[in-house]
């Protein structure tokens, strides 16, 4: 997801944070959503690229991507806090 800008990723992670809160059933702010959903496109990015899958500057892909991802980074956040 390397054709994306500064400005893009950081729109991007606001709406994957605030989807993946949303499915979740979390409740964030929006500083959190920004952090959870810019992790998140790290997360989903690596893992779909390991696939061999490629993003390359289209927007959809990267919200579903970068939601995915948040979505993995909660539900693990999840599992920390449970045994914590």
């Amino acid at each position: 997801m390397s054709g994306f800008g500064w400005i893009a990723w950081i729109v991007i992670g606001i709406i994957a944070g605030w989807l993946a809160e949303q499915i979740m059933g979390r409740n964030h702010g929006l500083l959190t959503n920004l952090i959870v959903g810019i992790v998140g496109a790290l997360i989903g990015g690596f893992l779909y690229n390991t696939l061999g899958g490629d993003a390359g500057g289209n927007w959809i892909v990267g919200v579903i991507v970068a939601t995915l991802g948040a979505i993995v980074l909660l539900f693990l956040l999840g599992l920390v806090k449970r045994r914590a």
